[in-house]
């Protein structure tokens, strides 16, 4: 296994927003945190990011228990709805990321074609749109190197058109050698781009697998990832 959570528990005052959230994540696999808004899916990540610290449980990387300070050099989390940079362009943005990851300037204008970056390459990251401010978070999260990428809610602001190209993007990432998680919280879209689902309820992890094992779970013999999430949970 990449890696392996076990018990992740997480409190702010009297609010208990994850509680015992145990599964683990493989590689090469694009696995999705699955939940409706206020799940603990954010929190999770945060958690799992070394963000912010648990009240309990582990965090194993490659069989390795990993503290938090040391998890940057095997995973990268890019939350929802940051502008870094906001006063410079895109293109400056891209490719100052790509060279601070040893990547070639090359890399960040493929990864702008891929995401319809182009035409606003000169254009403040401040003034981008929602949904183009969401593609070009995405490209600097695949600029990075780390094997295991956390990408927080990567089809918000995006249309329908504009979800199906990125998620045929994401798709060829496990290929090249990394590991996506992805949080989202429209099923219909996880259910397209996943491989394996972890089912977030409450701060309760309520299942895990494929579609197919989670509707064994759930005791459901057909049905959409709608269906088994709310037999799940």
């Amino acid at each position: 296994m990449l890696l392996t959570a076990r018990g992740i528990s997480k409190r702010f005052g009297a609010n208990a927003v994850l509680e015992k959230a145990s599964f683990s994540v493989r590689e090469h696999e694009v696995l999705g945190l699955i939940g409706p808004n206020g799940a603990g899916k954010t929190t999770l990540f945060e958690c799992l990011a070394g963000l912010i610290p648990v009240d309990a449980g582990e965090v194993k990387i490659g069989g390795r228990r990993v503290p938090p300070a040391h998890r940057k050099q095997a995973l990268f989390y890019l939350p929802d709805a940051i502008r870094p940079w906001p006063d410079q362009s895109v293109g400056w943005v891209l490719e100052f990321f790509a060279a601070l990851h040893g990547r070639p300037e090359s890399d960040a204008a493929a990864l702008g074609e891929a995401l319809q970056l182009r035409p606003f390459w000169r254009a403040r990251v401040g003034s981008l749109s929602k949904g183009e401010s969401k593609r070009a978070l995405l490209a600097l999260g695949l600029l990075t190197p780390q094997p295991l990428l956390l990408l927080d809610e990567p089809f918000d602001g995006l249309d329908f058109r504009q979800a199906r190209e990125v998620m045929a993007l994401l798709r060829t990432v496990p290929a090249a050698g990394r590991t996506l998680f992805l949080s989202i919280h429209q099923l219909g879209d996880a259910a397209r781009v996943c491989d394996r689902l972890v089912l977030l309820s409450r701060g309760r992890v309520a299942g895990e697998g494929t579609l197919a094992e989670l509707r064994a779970q759930a005791g459901l013999s057909d049905g959409g990832l709608e269906e088994v999430f709310l037999a799940l949970t």
